[in-house]
């Protein structure tokens, strides 16, 4: 035996140790029910035979069986909650195997070569990790007319959607290979059987703690989740220890497939990862503030990496990588698949409807500028005027008084930055109409540019793109509070509110007086374009105006990009 088979042996008896091991704690809480019922017994046949007779025995009996009785009732009540739960799986995006007959086969031939299950399905997440998920409880329980259905054991194989569009296909292969390795344990009855176990106890809780429950249902299912606590807080070593070691062996597995490739795929990885968070949070975050969705985030991710590795050379042979097939060619219709995924990033990372509307629609990447980066800076604009309007702050054009211009913003910020001085009661003021536009927005996040936190939604909504008419939401199981369940960043305070309102409004009078244009910067996001080339000096000259009440850094620079402040500019 090879060291790897000695060490993925080695692995998967300690998985299984721990398995039996929970299995031993449900053993033992089993146990201890029906201990009240075994005393009964014996104690009735006591009395069958001669024994232990007379009215204080009788007394001791019936008080046993009593007891018996009801501890019993109580342990039925706890172990149908535990069978009914249903746990809560990860959001994805289905793919078929009609729509990825390329995707499914590659996945085949891994676990062929590994010598393992099959994953039963393959899914999407619009994250950068993959991972295998045992979604039995809910396959149980979702059989036509509500009957209950075997379905399939093996996991659902869930892949990070990035990957498929940056990754070679050989780089794919070889970063499911561990992945797919996870299928062998999974299908150990032992591991199996643990595993549904604390997943039942993990939903039980979860059950318990729902709010929108009646007096008559709340008393029980307290007790069950209590219950439910109190085994789950003894499972909590064994199953994270087992999980260790699943992960472990199947790791060992995995290391005779594309051994040269692992090294390369999981550099690949981490770059994805870093091009996608940054995606996310500069150039996905603020359209989905505007009310619109990029449709095709899992494309820009590539476009986002390639200026990533143009910038700071962190892939080595990058153009000659780019050449072989990438890995989202292993499905029908790439595009679909892709959108479906960007809009479930938009529902996770800051919410939204399951389906577009007049005030959520996707946005290619052609139109960011024009639909997101143009019209988030106006209407920031806007909302600037009709503050400073509220504070009473007089327009600072002498041709026209009603017009708004720079002007106006510059000077009723040149004065000291000291706390109750102008840039904090503008700043306030700014909050305080964010808030009130969140507020007349519930159904949905991305009332305006500048809105703070995100609105919540019912989760009951329509299958989303790629998916389904039948299919459920996919964060149906997640309950109906508010959305995201993921919030890409923290909530913004009014002192941010403002230097990004007041640099919205200079980018406005860049582009009405001195010709330069919106624009999108893959990592950046947003950008003002001068002469066709980004400027991104802006953010500091706007920061001493707010903070320190200083106007001159930024006057020097309107002087140099040929900006008139005293210019109106056009609003939304």
């Amino acid at each position: 035996m090879s060291g790897i088979d000695a060490g993925e042996e080695l692995g998967a008896r300690a998985a299984r140790a721990r398995a039996l091991a929970l299995l031993r704690i449900r053993g033992r809480a089993l146990g201890v029910a029906i201990l009240p019922a075994a005393v009964a017994v014996v104690l009735f046949a006591a009395d069958a035979q001669g024994h232990l007779a007379g009215p204080a025995w009788d007394a001791v009996r019936w008080t046993v069986l009593a007891v018996a009785v009801l501890v019993l009732l109580v342990t039925v009540l706890v172990a149908v909650s535990v069978a009914r739960a249903r746990p809560a799986v990860s959001p994805t995006v289905p793919v078929t195997e009609a729509g990825a007959p390329d995707l499914y086969r590659l996945v085949r031939e891994l676990a062929d070569r590994l010598d393992v299950p099959a994953p039963s399905a393959i899914a999407l997440t619009p994250d950068c990790d993959s991972w295998l998920e045992d979604r039995t409880h809910r396959a149980l329980r979702r059989g036509p007319g509500g009957a209950a259905e075997g379905g399939d054991t093996a996991p659902v194989l869930v892949i990070g959607s990035p990957f498929l569009w940056w990754m070679r296909v050989a780089e794919l292969r070889a970063v499911l290979a561990p992945v797919v390795a996870g299928t062998g344990p999974s299908a150990d009855p032992d591991i199996a059987a643990a595993r549904r176990f604390v997943r039942g106890l993990d939903a039980a809780i979860a059950d318990a703690a729902a709010p929108g429950r009646s007096a008559l249902h709340a008393a029980p299912l307290a007790f069950t989740g209590w219950v439910s606590r109190l085994l789950l807080r003894a499972c909590r070593e064994h199953a994270a220890e087992m999980e260790r070691c699943v992960a472990a062996a199947a790791s060992m597995r995995a290391q005779t497939v594309d051994q040269g490739l692992r090294v390369t795929a999981q550099e690949q990885v981490g770059l994805a990862y870093a091009g996608w968070d940054r995606l996310l949070t500069r150039v996905a975050l603020p359209a989905w503030r505007m009310g619109r969705w990029p449709s095709r985030l899992d494309a820009g991710v590539v476009s986002a990496l390639t200026e990533l590795s143009r910038r700071d050379r962190l892939a080595d042979g990058f153009a000659l990588r780019l050449g072989e097939r990438p890995a989202c060619d292993l499905l029908e219709e790439p595009g679909t698949a892709d959108e479906a995924a960007s809009l479930l990033a938009a529902r996770l990372f800051h919410g939204g409807p399951a389906e577009s509307g007049p005030d959520w629609a996707p946005v290619d990447w052609q139109q960011y500028p024009d639909e997101v980066v143009d019209r988030k800076w106006r209407s920031e604009a806007a909302r600037l005027h009709r503050v400073l309007d509220t504070l009473g702050v007089p327009r600072a054009s002498a041709a026209d008084p009603s017009v708004p211009t720079l002007a106006r913003v510059v000077e009723h910020l040149s004065g000291p930055g000291a706390p109750g001085g102008p840039g904090e009661e503008l700043a306030a003021g700014i909050g305080a109409e964010v808030a009130r536009e969140e507020a007349g927005s519930p159904d949905r996040a991305g009332a305006g540019s500048g809105d703070r936190t995100p609105g919540g939604e019912s989760r009951t909504g329509r299958a989303g793109p790629g998916q389904s008419d039948g299919a459920d939401d996919p964060l149906d199981l997640w309950g109906p509070g508010p959305l995201p369940l993921f919030p890409l960043q923290p909530p913004r305070t009014d002192a941010d509110l403002l230097a990004d309102h007041v640099q919205a409004m200079v980018c406005c009078a860049a582009v009405d007086t001195a010709g330069a244009a919106p624009g999108l910067d893959w990592l950046d996001g947003p950008a003002l374009l001068v002469g066709g080339e980004r400027r991104a000096d802006l953010a500091d000259p706007v920061l001493s105006l707010v903070e320190d009440g200083d106007p001159d850094p930024l006057l020097a620079w309107l002087a140099e990009v040929g900006v008139r402040a005293d210019k109106p500019v056009r609003l939304v």
